[in-house]
C-alpha cells in the first residue's frame, strides 16, 4: 500500500512524496530526490526529527537521546524510523533550500474568467498536469502574470478535480494580475503557477472549527471546504463567518450553499460593514463570533484576510480571555 506524504518545510514550500506502507518516510524521500535532514538511519542520533501535523503512523526502535517519548506523545517523529499507516503530513524544521527542493511548477491554460463583483474575479485555470497537483487546502501558489515574468500570490479556492482548479482574485485597481484578467485574459492562455507554498492548511478535524474569512481570503475555506465534502464531511461543527466591506462584495454564495447542504456539521453567515447595507448581519467579523463558536477554547480557529483583521481577532481573543487550541491565520495585502 501507498500512502502520500506532505512535507512542509520551514520556508512554507511543500513537496508531496509516495511512501510504501513498508518503507520509512525518510527512505522514500530520499527515493524521489528529497534530501532530508538525517544522519544515522538508526534512530540515534535525532538529526531528522520533525513534527508529524496529521496521520496515523509506526515508529520503529528509537533512543531516548534522539527522541524522549514526551516528544513522541506531542507528534515528533524519526523520518528514519517512521512507517506511514495514512496519508500524512510532516513539518520539516528546516528550509526547502537546504533540502535541495525546487518549487514545482506547472503550466496551465485559462479555462474561464468572471466578475463576480466590482472587487473580486473568478480565475478557472485547466490542463493535463492539474489533477496531479498536489497541495493541501488552504495553500496557495504563485501565478506568473502573462506577457511579464512577474508573480502574485492567490490561495487555490477549489481542490482539482475534471483537470480543473480555481482562484478568488481581488480586483485591484491598476493591478498587474487585475488589469491582465479584466482587459486581456483570453480562454486558451497560458498561466505558470508555482507551489504549493503555506502553512496555511486545514489540518485533521478533531474538534470544532471558527473559520473567518474576509474579503477574497473566502478562497482557502472554499477548498478545505471542497476537501471535507470528498472526505464524506466532518463530526465535529465547521462555522464560517464570511465579512466584507459592502453588499456588492459578497460572492460565492451557491458554493456556501451546496457545502451547506453537503455538510450537515457546516453553517455559515455573511456579514457586511457598510451601514446601509440590506444584510441582516452589520459590522466586523468580531461582533458576531459567539461564546458557542469558542467552544471555551476548544476549537480550531481559522482566519484568513488583511492585517487589520488578524489584529483585531487576535485583540478580541484577548479580551475573551480565549485561548483556542490552536489559531492558524494568513495575512494577506493586495498588491499592484
Amino acid at each position: 500500500m501507498t500512502f502520500k506524504i506532505a512535507l512542509n518545510f520551514e520556508d512554507g514550500v511543500t513537496r508531496f512524496i509516495d511512501c510504501n506502507a513498508s518503507e520509512t518516510v525518510a527512505d522514500a524521500a530520499y527515493r524521489q530526490g528529497v534530501n532530508v535532514p538525517i544522519d544515522c538511519r538508526d534512530g540515534a542520533c535525532g538529526a531528522c526529527k520533525c513534527k508529524a501535523e496529521s496521520g496515523q503512523y509506526e515508529l520503529g526502535f528509537y533512543i531516548d537521546d534522539a527522541m524522549s517519548e514526551e516528544e513522541a506523545g506531542l507528534g515528533y517523529v524519526l523520518t528514519c524510523q517512521m512507517h506511514p499507516r495514512s496519508d500524512c503530513v510532516v513539518n520539516v524544521p528546516v528550509s526547502s533550500d537546504v533540502c535541495k527542493i525546487r518549487q514545482a511548477t506547472l503550466s496551465a491554460s485559462v479555462d474561464e474568467v468572471r466578475q463576480l463583483s466590482p472587487s473580486t474575479i473568478s480565475l478557472v485555470l485547466q490542463g493535463p498536469g492539474i489533477d496531479k497537483l498536489a497541495f493541501l487546502p488552504g495553500q496557495y501558489a504563485n501565478l506568473e502574470v502573462p506577457g511579464t515574468t512577474r508573480t502574485r500570490a492567490y490561495s487555490f479556492s477549489s481542490m482539482p478535480a475534471e483537470g480543473k482548479v480555481a482562484f478568488l482574485i481581488r480586483n485591484v485597481p491598476d493591478g498587474l494580475m487585475s488589469g491582465y484578467l479584466t482587459e486581456r485574459a483570453r480562454p486558451g492562455d497560458t498561466i505558470r503557477l508555482a507551489g504549493p507554498i503555506g502553512s496555511f492548511y486545514l489540518r485533521d478535524v478533531a474538534r470544532p472549527v471558527l473559520m473567518l474569512a474576509g474579503g477574497t481570503g473566502l478562497a482557502p475555506f472554499l477548498a478545505m471546504l471542497d476537501k471535507l465534502v470528498a472526505q464524506g464531511g466532518s463530526a465535529h461543527p465547521v462555522h464560517l463567518i464570511y465579512g466584507v466591506n459592502t453588499d456588492a462584495d459578497v460572492v460565492a454564495l451557491d458554493r456556501l450553499d451546496a457545502f451547506k447542504a453537503a455538510l450537515p456539521n457546516f453553517s455559515y453567515e455573511v456579514c457586511v460593514v457598510a451601514d446601509d447595507s440590506a444584510w441582516p448581519k452589520k459590522g466586523y467579523v468580531t461582533a458576531h463570533i459567539e461564546p458557542a463558536h469558542l467552544n471555551g477554547g476548544e476549537v480550531d480557529i481559522y482566519l484568513c484576510g488583511p492585517p487589520p483583521m488578524v489584529e483585531a481577532v487576535a485583540h478580541d481573543l484577548r479580551e475573551r480571555q480565549i485561548e483556542p487550541k490552536s489559531f492558524h491565520y494568513e495575512k494577506f495585502a493586495a498588491s499592484v
